[in-house]
């Protein structure tokens, strides 16, 4: 048998409820940044993959929205309701899925993430993340306890996805739960979404990072434009034209800032963040537009790139 057949491959969604580190651990493993984080709770909205390569396999990683109860005014929205469904949808296919909770916290939507996992009868690995935040490290044990008692994990790992502590046992013990099958992407491939997808994600990161408070879900960005150029003094140079949506004329003055501040250093920034990510000049220009009660109108959404 070939080494080739000899690696394992496959596909393994990541599920839980918001704010716990999917992304950061999707992020980790892959060991670029294809996933957008924040301290703010729903701040992945789409489900994308990622595609992390290993001497021994290929796991492509499904990144999804936080599951959450259906309540409250957010949960109520359209926007909810799609994000609920990206998640779901993410277990169609997948060899296993990866439950990633909170050291020390175990909660009701932990229980519906375990329950939807559990369902789509795939082997589930317990990821305890952000254990270094953990005050007493006596107390990791009986919170395991608690949390595999009356349930089925085909391993439990803690980690810091953060400080990449704990990854390679983790990887090593998800290639065994994978099929014998060779990669299915390239290995310089770490992500199915395109570059113009991933810079609206990147200007949307520093909207959720710098008005996470003031308005945690009333924007979305829109690229409307994505040209490539090759310059005699810049070389490879990206032209990109962004669309910050909101709801009311009362953000858009939030978003633009005194005397368009705001807007400018949510700009500098995500234009920084992308000419690290795609190895080339970035020439961003950002426009801020309203379109009222988007959030909450599936053809708006649809039409803003939400499945």
């Amino acid at each position: 048998m070939s080494d080739t057949l000899q690696m394992h491959s496959g596909s393994v969604a990541v599920i839980g409820r918001p704010n716990v580190g999917k992304s950061t651990l999707t992020n980790a493993l892959v060991g670029a940044k294809v996933s957008i984080v924040s301290s703010r709770p729903q701040t992945t909205r789409h489900r994308l993959l990622g595609i992390a390569t290993f001497p021994g396999g290929q796991i492509v990683l499904v990144d999804t929205p936080g599951l959450h109860k259906q309540q409250g005014k957010f949960s109520a929205s359209a926007m909810s309701r799609v994000m609920n469904r990206a998640a779901r949808g993410a277990l169609e296919g997948v060899d296993a899925g990866l439950l990633v909770i909170e050291a020390g916290r175990w909660e009701d939507e932990d229980t519906l993430a375990y329950n939807v996992l559990s369902d789509a009868g795939i082997p589930v690995v317990l990821v305890i993340n952000k254990v270094d935040r953990l005050r007493e490290k006596s107390a990791l044990l009986p919170f395991l306890a608690q949390v595999s008692e009356g349930r089925t994990f085909a391993a439990v790992h803690p980690i810091s996805a953060l400080k990449r502590n704990g990854l390679d046992a983790l990887v090593k013990d998800v290639l065994a739960l994978l099929p014998e099958a060779p990669p299915m992407f390239g290995e310089d491939e770490i992500t199915d979404r395109s570059e113009r997808f991933l810079a609206g994600e990147l200007i949307r990161e520093q909207l959720m990072r710098q008005l996470g408070a003031e308005l945690p879900y009333a924007t979305t960005v829109e690229i409307e434009r994505f040209t490539e150029e090759v310059s005699p003094k810049q070389g490879e140079l990206l032209r990109i034209g962004a669309v910050v949506w909101v709801e009311r004329e009362s953000q858009k003055a939030i978003v633009i800032g005194k005397g368009g501040a705001r807007l400018k250093e949510i700009g500098s920034k995500a234009r920084m963040q992308m000419e690290h990510l795609f190895g080339r000049k970035v020439f961003l220009e950002t426009w801020v537009r309203v379109r009222e009660g988007w959030s909450d109108d599936e053809t708006a959404l649809k039409a803003f790139g939400y499945e």
